[in-house]
């Protein structure tokens, strides 16, 4: 396939998708990744080659409503048309909710200035199969208000890396900075349930380092649980040491829910 030769628009795509049966978001040759989906089916509606960045890598199992994705596209392009096409080819388990022509210096990825995640426990003795593919279960009753001291304490500028999977560096380079500012952590029992055991969290930071929404929700129901207490937390995040945190929770409950690009981004 090879670039047709007509004016090119950038494109931001809103994209949602049930990650159960992918391999995370980004593309991974040979096995299948949600962009690598979203890509060849645009290529294929198209007829062109493209080049799209998305704002976030969500790992394996790892679910999406907000994801944004950003390429240069065809300008003659019926948005519309496009959106109901991709929608039918990859139904059920990826959708574009929303298609508009934006700026040529807008990306998805560094235009950045927010994150928010979303993760669902299922918090009953029995499993709830129709919530299966986007909930852990949890079968121990769950402390939420402590759960929730413990998540005050992540709140604002810290080093994260008792919480992160440390990123590789070439050899000589410096370790990069774990680093964030978290605006956002907070537990709740969602309404629409009558037994209340369907908990969500919310959590949003300017940006996350790898599995650090994961580590954090994994040792916040350990808090939950008795097994630590919430004011241990500062502890945890000073040791900066991935083992003094809980456990990794799955990816099964977590969604990239939204994503700002209001201000400015915190490490400009």
């Amino acid at each position: 396939m090879t670039t047709r030769s007509e004016p090119t628009r950038n494109v931001a795509l809103v994209v949602s998708y049930d990650g159960t049966d992918f391999h995370g978001f980004a593309e991974s040759p040979p096995v299948a990744t949600v962009m690598a989906l979203l890509r060849g089916t645009l290529e294929q509606i198209l007829q062109s080659d493209l080049a799209l960045t998305a704002a976030g890598r969500t790992d394996a199992g790892v679910h999406g409503w907000g994801q944004v994705v950003t390429g240069r596209i065809p300008a003659s392009t019926d948005l519309v048309r496009l959106e109901r096409s991709v929608n039918r080819m990859c139904a059920p388990m990826v959708a574009i909710r929303s298609a508009e022509w934006v700026d040529d210096d807008f990306d998805a990825r560094f235009s950045a200035t927010s994150r928010t995640y979303r993760y669902a426990v299922w918090n009953h003795p029995q499993p709830n199969p129709l919530l299966a593919r986007t909930c852990w279960h949890v079968p121990e009753q769950l402390d939420v208000d402590a759960m929730n001291a413990a998540a005050a304490h992540f709140v604002g500028q810290h080093d994260f890396a008792s919480y992160c999977r440390r990123p590789k560096v070439a050899e000589g380079q410096s370790d990069k900075s774990l680093v964030r500012i978290l605006q956002r952590a907070e537990w709740l029992r969602v309404d629409q349930e009558p037994s209340g055991s369907l908990l969500r969290f919310e959590i949003a930071a300017t940006s996350f380092c790898h599995q650090m929404v994961r580590s954090i929700v994994g040792t916040l129901v350990d808090v939950g649980r008795g097994r630590r207490k919430a004011a241990s937390i500062p502890v945890t995040l000073a040791a900066l040491d991935r083992s003094a945190a809980g456990p990794v929770a799955p990816p099964t409950g977590l969604v990239l829910w939204n994503v700002g690009y209001d201000g400015v981004r915190w490490d400009a």
